[in-house]
């Protein structure tokens, strides 16, 4: 039992790193189950390395808590309308003034906006979900998603070189902006490829800064995860065993707390680094399934 704990921690530890660097966590999940090998079954190892994601979630929610919550009190109310055209009888006038003493309705569109990034995933991810369980999770799909991102990641970065983005900040994303980054959140069903990566590289393709595209992808991990983690629970079962239950948990925990640090590591970096070593990374990783596989070790 010591031994499974200690491989939940090192999958745990590279889920909170990888989930939130465009590298890959389900590409890095299977490269390291197949090394280390939980030793359970295969239904429970594949809910495991979707439903850890939770714990990452949570620090998503912990850090960009305040710039998340729609709700205040009246007595932190702003100190003017949040309307640009403010009314004030009727059932708009009664709206608007609830809205300005209870919500920051600037919030409420930015999850709007989240909303309609996440239709997409719904729409495609719902019925291709057990057939990417089926035919795509496994190291030659994971090495190939790898190395064709990287490439990405550094044309992209070297296109952008001398070209100022079009929005700097998440209140700017429009929701024709919110839908195409949705559908490059669907690449991301393709292990290897990286759902942050695929995010981030679809906001920069429609002219988002590195910060404002890192940003909001995080936002959009809490409802896609959460999601994707409820569908494979559902689909698991909540008959756990006394050891899967404390492997669930302590991987969850794990990943919470080494997220914390990577999501300020990500980004303090990118304020003043490109995404490319990102790509030469991914190239290099690639290259390394590749041979591992060929050696038959994975």
């Amino acid at each position: 039992m010591f031994i499974t704990l200690l491989k939940t921690i090192i999958l745990g530890i590279v889920e909170g790193i990888t989930e939130w660097l465009p590298i890959s966590s389900t590409g890095h999940l299977i490269i390291f189950q197949k090394i280390l090998n939980l030793g359970m079954s295969k239904s429970f190892v594949s809910m495991f390395d979707v439903v850890i994601q939770l714990g990452a979630i949570m620090a998503v929610v912990v850090i960009y808590f305040k710039k998340l919550w729609p709700f205040h009190t009246s007595k932190n109310a702003p100190s003017k309308t949040q309307f640009s055209s403010p009314q004030t009888e009727g059932t708009a006038g009664s709206f608007q003034k609830f809205a300005d003493r209870y919500i920051y309705m600037d919030r409420i569109v930015l999850w709007l906006k989240i909303i309609v990034s996440v239709i997409p995933a719904i729409i495609i991810g719902f019925p291709l979900n057990d057939w990417m369980d089926e035919h795509l999770y496994n190291p030659q799909v994971v090495s190939a998603m790898l190395i064709i991102y990287g490439i990405l990641f550094i044309l992209i970065e070297n296109r952008n070189k001398n070209k100022d983005p079009r929005v700097s900040k998440i209140s700017r994303i429009s929701f024709k902006d919110a839908l195409f980054i949705g559908i490059f959140q669907c690449l991301a069903m393709v292990p290897g490829t990286s759902r942050s990566g695929a995010t981030i590289i679809g906001g920069i393709l429609i002219g988002l800064s590195r910060t404002t595209a890192a940003e909001y992808t995080f936002y959009l991990a809490i409802p896609t995860m959460l999601g994707a983690s409820v569908l494979k629970l559902a689909k698991f079962g909540l008959a756990f065993t006394a050891l899967e239950a404390a492997v669930l948990l302590l991987g969850c925990v794990v990943s919470f707390v080494v997220s914390i640090f990577v999501i300020k590591f990500l980004m303090n970096y990118i304020r003043r680094h490109d995404f490319k070593v990102f790509g030469w990374y991914r190239i290099v990783l690639g290259v390394i399934v590749i041979l591992l596989g060929i050696a038959g070790a994975i």
